[in-house]
């Protein structure tokens, strides 16, 4: 869907009331949101001004990431939260470091940070299995599924995953969820060295 579709419906604004705001006739609008014309160039910031998102938005294809980030816009608009204290977090990803996350007071612009991260881990998983076209590693895929389904609060699964991560380096070695889980690492690497892996 066109930015300027999703954010005419998030937003309840009819083309007819946009066209009157722009001072433009309503085929115009009509043809932005079909994707039939590009918006013109003068109108973005009047856009960007209107509705409080970012000009970027308005002519592209949105995809969910791009939809979520475009409500959270609007939540923020709505609501004016205030960032109750900032929260470090590793991320993984092209920066691999930590992170200032912001904490809320309102429970919505949380719920929506949540739902982005979530949406992204969701994109990257696709890209993961997409990398190759046969991708030989499905039933490995199939098993993380499972686990994440059935196991995914016992603390077992957390430790190796994280010892996993240290072993390959993903993670650095300072990152560490519990004190402990440096002598579980130590044990699993040992399996892992006996076996040649």
């Amino acid at each position: 869907m066109i930015g300027l579709e999703y954010i005419l419906n998030l937003f309840n604004l009819q083309h007819i009331e946009l066209a009157e705001k722009l001072g433009i006739k309503k085929q115009n609008i009509n043809m932005w949101v079909k994707g039939r014309q590009n918006i013109p160039k003068k109108y973005l910031p009047i856009l960007e001004e209107l509705f409080g998102i970012d000009q970027s938005y308005f002519g592209r294809e949105l995809t969910e990431i791009d939809q979520l980030e475009i409500q959270k816009e609007k939540l923020k608009r709505e609501l004016k939260p205030v960032i109750k204290r900032q929260e470090q977090q590793f991320s993984l990803g092209e920066m691999n470091d930590l992170v200032e996350v912001p904490i809320y007071d309102k429970e919505e612009m949380n719920a929506i940070e949540r739902d982005i991260e979530k949406a992204k881990l969701v994109s990257r998983f696709k890209a993961a299995m997409d990398i190759v076209d046969n991708n030989p590693y499905l039933e490995t895929y199939k098993l993380i599924v499972e686990l994440l389904e059935k196991v995914q609060h016992e603390s077992v699964l957390h430790k190796t995953i994280e010892a996993l991560a240290h072993y390959y380096e993903v993670l650095p070695d300072w990152v560490s969820s519990e004190p402990e889980q440096e002598g579980f690492e130590g044990e699993i690497f040992e399996v892992f060295d006996d076996h040649n892996y």
